[in-house]
């Protein structure tokens, strides 16, 4: 039994003013994809290449959220959510590279009007993986002007909210939108060119850095940073050399590429080492790192969002039981997002799974938090994503019951009380998701909400999880007796 399962049996008490939020991306819930001047995003191309995702679903009506946008705002309140952090799409608010468009920011108007009135702090997010298309008929990523054209972008919404909305995330989880979309291939834009991922990696940040500038210059009042995905990536074997190497390889690739240059100015002296070899159009490729783009990138941020699912096993040696990627499925061949460490393989450790068969580890939570704290000079952090898959069921009565989804939350709920206890800053835990949405790859097959989502109706229902989550946000407890034996 581990120490976060022990814990099931006592009170915990958050602090007064911590945010209990849940977090949406515009992508999976807007639809209206060709509506009010908003123009293709690289996943609206993605979803129509035969095989990209599953049972070919597209984002073009989703959760319809860009028409009952306020009905969901009411649904949070009742929910007793204190904050919400969406992101904005900007093919819909800077159209073709254009002018702002002006119907597409009045959108997010109206959505921070209804969420002020609603008593619920917005947060936005300015990129959540919704690159327009033509941006990336450029080169997308791997090319550096994208960086400028993200920062324009940004300044073109926060003319439009940014005397409301009080904090504001950069970029959410740009290992995925640099390794799943230019190495693996198993997100938009589906590129599969190796190094190509840590060239976007550097533009995503140097895009980042540019906006907190910018922003920083115009007001110095709103809490600035960015969303990383991060893992805890431990050996198979802790004492095989190979299995420790390999976790310290991953562990470079997916942390420190981003923690490093971000809270450091630098780049991981062994991630250079071990990358030393790879070329990008005919030269190595940290030659995209130019003078003063790492300071940029390191420009002081506020607050530091963990996104946390699971953690890794992580080995040097092949196993057959392994672990897969997101999207990762038999329609359409993809590589290792790994780029430089295709030996490397993610044994399972037999620990209970979501539908996304991801290993549940809350305990990683505890030790990754902890682990930022102890390593860098972090900023205030919040667990920006946390949430499961499970394969719902809709009763008779209409009700949904999930009760590994109640558990699944409030053990991690109780990893992010460990680390407070142990001196960790964390002020806030967004649900990933408010709604059953678009699971990128997984098209609609995976129900990753709190409220379950009737894709031919739109009917919301609020899950056991949803009513769970609401009593915890009302009262900043866990009460004795969780659902974890």
């Amino acid at each position: 039994m581990t120490d976060v399962q022990t814990r099931t049996v006592e009170e915990l008490t958050f602090p007064p003013e911590f945010l209990w939020g849940a977090a949406t991306a515009a992508f999976q819930i807007e639809g209206a994809t060709a509506e009010d001047g908003r123009t293709p995003s690289i996943w609206d191309t993605f979803a129509r290449i035969p095989g990209a995702v599953v049972n070919g679903d597209t984002g073009d009506v989703a959760c319809d959220h860009y028409r009952r946008m306020p009905q969901d705002v009411a649904l949070m309140r009742d929910l007793n959510l204190n904050a919400y952090r969406f992101s904005v799409a900007w093919p819909r608010v800077r159209p073709d590279v254009g002018p702002a468009n002006q119907a597409g920011l009045d959108f997010y108007r109206r959505l921070v009007d209804e969420l002020l009135g609603a008593g619920i702090r917005p947060w936005v997010t300015l990129y959540h993986w919704d690159l327009p298309q033509t941006l990336e008929d450029a080169g997308g990523w791997t090319n550096r002007d994208t960086s400028y054209r993200f920062a324009e972008y940004a300044l073109s919404v926060h003319d439009a909210i940014g005397d409301r909305a009080p904090t504001w995330t950069t970029l959410n989880e740009p290992w995925c939108t640099a390794f799943l979309g230019y190495t693996g291939g198993q997100h938009a834009p589906g590129r599969q060119e190796g190094v190509a991922g840590l060239v976007a990696a550097h533009h995503l940040m140097l895009g980042h850095g540019l906006v907190v500038e910018e922003l920083r210059r115009r007001t110095a009042t709103a809490d600035l940073g960015i969303t990383l995905n991060l893992t805890v990536a431990d050996p198979h074997d802790p004492t095989d050399e190979l299995d420790r190497d390999a976790a310290r390889r991953i562990d470079a690739l997916h942390n420190r590429v981003f923690l490093d240059p971000i809270l450091r100015g630098t780049y991981p002296a062994d991630l250079l080492q071990d990358t030393a070899d790879l070329m990008w159009q005919g030269r190595p490729w940290a030659d995209v790192v130019r003078h003063g783009d790492l300071a940029t990138i390191s420009a002081p941020i506020d607050v530091l969002g963990v996104n946390y699912y699971k953690g890794d096993a992580v080995s040097g040696r092949q196993h057959e039981d392994v672990t897969g990627f997101a999207g990762d499925h038999a329609e359409r061949p993809t590589s290792t997002p790994f780029v430089g460490c295709e030996d490397v393989t993610f044994p399972s450790r037999g620990l209970p799974v979501t539908d996304m068969g991801w290993e549940v580890q809350p305990e990683g939570l505890t030790r990754l938090l902890k682990r930022i704290h102890d390593d860098y000079d972090a900023p205030v952090m919040y667990v920006t994503e946390n949430g499961a898959a499970y394969a719902d069921t809709v009763a008779a009565d209409g009700t949904v019951d999930d009760p590994d989804r109640v558990a699944y939350v409030e053990d991690h709920l109780r990893a992010v009380h460990a680390a407070i206890e142990q001196g960790v800053d964390v002020r806030g835990f967004f649900q990933w998701s408010l709604l059953d949405n678009y699971e990128w790859a997984y098209g609609y097959g995976k129900r990753f909400g709190i409220v379950h989502v009737d894709y031919d109706t739109q009917v919301r229902t609020p899950k056991s999880s949803a009513l769970f989550y609401a009593e915890v946000a009302r009262t900043g407890r866990l009460a004795r007796g969780g659902p974890t034996p």
